[in-house]
Formats: C-alpha cells, sequence, structure tokens
C-alpha cells in the first residue's frame, strides 16, 4: 500500500497530523522549515515498498495546529511528539529520518529516548551554536524576524534563503500558476507556514544545542548526512561541525538541502540502502 493513510494524534498542547503508508520496519520522516508532510511525496511511496513510513506535520504547523497559536513549541516539545507518536505506531526501536529543522527533533530524540530508536538520519540540522561565527547567524536571523515584522513574509523569507546559501540573489517565490496542479495545495500550505517558521521556528531550532554525551553514547545509531550538492551551505557547515563534536565521519545523500524533492527517485533508493544497512553508518574519526 503506498497511497497514504491520515490520521491525528492529541498530544498536550496541538494535535498532531500525520500519514502512514506501507509495510514493514517503521519509519518516521521529519520535516523542516515551512514544511509538511508533503515535502516527502516524492520519496514516500518508493520507501513505503520497504518500510512503515510515518510522516507528521510537526506541531504548529499546516494541519497539525496548536491548542495556543502564537506560543513558540520547543524542541524538547516536538521530540516528545515524535516519541508519542512511535508509541502510537509500534512497540520497537524505529528509523527517523531528520531534515533540516526535523533533523534537530530527531538528534533531541535520540538523546531524550535512544530506546525508541534503531537509527536516525540527521540531515543537515542547522546548528548554529556550533560555529565559530554563531554570533554573526544569531544577528542575521534576528534581522530577518525585523524584516518579517517590518515588511512582510516575502522579503524575510528571500533575506534567510539567500543569507544561508539556498537561493541566490534576486530569487522569488514561483507564483501558484508556475506550479504544477499537485503541488499547488502544499506550496499554499507552506506559505501559511512561513510566518510561524520566521517568528517561532527559526530562532528556537536555530538555538538548540544538542546534548553531546548523550549523542556520543548511542553514535552507533546516529548517520550525519549532508547533500552531495550543498557545497558549503550553513546548514551544511553545521552538520559537519556536529560530527566533529561527536568524533563522526558524515555521508551523501543525493542532491542538496532538500535533495528528497530535487532527486526523489536516488535519494529514496540511498536512504533506504543506508537505513537497511546499519553497517553502512560511517565509524568514529
Amino acid at each position: 500500500m503506498t497511497s497514504p493513510r491520515s490520521c491525528t494524534l492529541d498530544v498536550p498542547g496541538a494535535r498532531i497530523h500525520y500519514e502512514v503508508r506501507g509495510r514493514g520496519p517503521v519509519l518516521a520522516l521529519v520535516h523542516g522549515g515551512a514544511g509538511d508532510a508533503g515535502v516527502f511525496d516524492r520519496i514516500a511511496p518508493a520507501l513505503a515498498t520497504r518500510f512503515t513510513v510515518v510522516v507528521p506535520d510537526r506541531r504548529g504547523h499546516s494541519r497539525s495546529p496548536l491548542e495556543r497559536p502564537g506560543s513558540t513549541p520547543r524542541v524538547a516539545e516536538h521530540s516528545e511528539d515524535l516519541r508519542r507518536l512511535l508509541d502510537a505506531v509500534t512497540e520497537e526501536p524505529a528509523l527517523v529520518y531528520g531534515s533540516s529543522s526535523g533533523a534537530v527533533v530527531a538528534l533531541d530524540l535520540l538523546a531524550r529516548h535512544p530506546e525508541r530508536v534503531r537509527t536516525v538520519v540527521a540531515h543537515e540540522p542547522p546548528l548554529i551554536e556550533l560555529l565559530p561565527d554563531a554570533a554573526v547567524y544569531r544577528r542575521l536571523f534576528a534581522d530577518v524576524r525585523v524584516t518579517f515584522r517590518r515588511q512582510g513574509v516575502a522579503t524575510a523569507m528571500g533575506q534567510f534563503l539567500t543569507a544561508v546559501g539556498l537561493v541566490g540573489p534576486g530569487w522569488r517565490p514561483p507564483a501558484p500558476e508556475e506550479l504544477p496542479p499537485a503541488l499547488r495545495e502544499m506550496m499554499a500550505r507552506m506559505a501559511a507556514n512561513e510566518p510561524f517558521f520566521l517568528e517561532h521556528e527559526l530562532p528556537e531550532v536555530t538555538g538548540y544545542l544538542p546534548d553531546a554525551q548523550a549523542l556520543r553514547a548511542v553514535a552507533d545509531r546516529l548517520l550525519l548526512a549532508v547533500g552531495s550538492q550543498s557545497g558549503q551551505q550553513m546548514a551544511a557547515v553545521c552538520c559537519t561541525a556536529l560530527a566533529r563534536t561527536l568524533g563522526r565521519a558524515t555521508t551523501q545523500l543525493p542532491g542538496g538541502h532538500t535533495g528528497y524533492v530535487e532527486d526523489g527517485v536516488d535519494f529514496a533508493g540511498r536512504l533506504a540502502e543506508l537505513l537497511a544497512a546499519p553497517g553502512d553508518i560511517p565509524r568514529p574519526l
């Protein structure tokens, strides 16, 4: 079965929407940024031939509303949501892939609840506090929030995406009529998530400092991944910094920061290979 089944889970402070498809070991896909479960539509069907794929909208995003709109969910709240979701769908330790801020959530889950996790693939977590120039990024993201409040979402998102290397100067989001019909609904949801991302998600996630001691203790379950085309983009540099902190190597996934959209077929294949063969997890440096 590759068509998703939509479900909800009540958690303290929110109601989590999630989708389930496929059979086999449970694999949770955790989105980043202003996304939701739909960002994985290009890889979930292929993965569902080998795994039970579980994909939530994280709290505050799209179809997972907060009980107190305007509050800032903490990383620990997101990881507790994920832990509760895994408890609801399986008794076995699960596989987890997290992208960007979703990778931060996956790292927190692994540190707090290692018994719930078999393998975590953390793809370019934006952990700026591990960088020597962290203060530069703190000021940058504070400026982005000021831009958002004064000039609106579009200008602030352009400033943010350009500053972290994800788009070039002069970037503009595609107009709805430029998108394939299948993408329009998802992109409309993501656009509606952008104010929440700028005001709440961005400062909370980038300010998170992982528990290095806890992660070192379970590093054999952790794979740190960078995109083959990410180069020196901020999130890729952060991932490499975390690998150094933990004394681990990194591995590559196809494409860039959002390779699951850019190169879905190859991305799904490589991710499945890594999850099916734990011996491929890079050894300590």
